[in-house]
């Protein structure tokens, strides 16, 4: 008899799988975190758990791998085990220490942010300079034709998310205008932000979350950073390039916010400073220009 519910019972719970956590590691110190759009635990003091259902064994088989490769080069978790129950998969990993950015984002002096923010730019740098054959099984296979894909559907998905037809109405003609090149693929983490950087006494510890990750032009991971880092701070964005070693194309960051996979602009607006005029290329010189 299995541990784990079969996932067609319902929409399940971070608590309603805990017995089953606990079980697959004989262990009760067993404690699952609210945030994630998938299901973790913290193991102890020292370890986390990750739980990937049966949809998800392709993000499984990229964090593995993001794991196996990345540590020992770049501060992330160390992968302890892995495995399958019941149709589920995991990953046991060590938890960095320290707190989230995120968390400690408001607590921190504009001195203290600063300091921090080439920090973040060389990290990002460190990621994707790394050239190891073994990344190769990450998707996208072919980066012109996942940007092409997105490139098909920006409309509907736009439109899907309830951003204004205003703004719809102006991306065929941005995305046109906009030379995206055929740029070198790079390891992408995808989602670099304050909530997957972790600090401890005013140092990185490590970035986690690796189940999106990818290989893409670089400037696709510049989205979160514009969005979730800098948030639109021009003087900020500035000094993340200079530890990151060059500098990024606003209109290019911005072309690849509207094919993001997970784009939500309706979300941005309101977490972001308003464009001086309501223009895509004002809203990429506000967003991602560096002042």
């Amino acid at each position: 008899m299995g541990i784990f519910p079969p996932t067609t019972t319902g929409a399940l719970t971070r608590g309603d799988l805990l017995p089953a956590v606990s079980a697959l590691l004989g262990r009760e110190d067993v404690v699952p975190f609210t945030d994630g759009s998938l299901p973790v635990y913290a193991v102890g003091e020292d370890l986390v758990l990750k739980l990937y259902p049966p949809q998800c064994r392709e993000e499984l088989a990229t964090e593995r791998t993001a794991l196996e490769v990345l540590s020992g080069t770049l501060p992330v978790p160390r992968l302890e085990d892995t495995g399958e129950r019941d149709g589920w998969g995991y990953l046991l990993m060590s938890r960095l220490p320290g707190r989230t950015l995120k968390e400690l984002w408001p607590s921190l002096s504009l001195e203290d942010k600063r300091r921090l923010i080439p920090e973040l730019g060389e990290l990002l740098a460190s990621l994707h300079a790394v050239d190891d054959p073994r990344l190769a099984v990450l998707a996208p296979a072919d980066w012109a034709e996942f940007v092409t894909s997105q490139r098909e559907q920006v409309v509907e998905h736009h439109l899907l998310t309830g951003l204004d037809e205003a703004w719809v109405a102006q991306i065929p003609g941005f995305l046109d205008a906009v030379d995206l090149g055929r740029p070198p693929v790079v390891p992408l983490h995808t989602e670099f932000m304050r909530a997957h950087v972790m600090l401890e006494n005013g140092h990185i510890t490590g970035l986690f979350d690796w189940e999106p990750a990818m290989l893409g032009a670089a400037e696709y991971d510049f989205v979160a950073v514009g969005l979730f880092v800098t948030s639109g701070d021009g003087d900020l964005l500035r000094r993340f390039l200079d530890g990151y070693g060059h500098s990024v194309d606003p209109r290019r960051c911005l072309a690849y916010a509207l094919l993001h996979v997970y784009s939500n602009f309706p979300w941005y607006f309101e977490i972001m400073p308003a464009p001086p005029e309501p223009t895509l290329d004002a809203l990429a010189e506000a967003w991602w220009g560096a002042r």
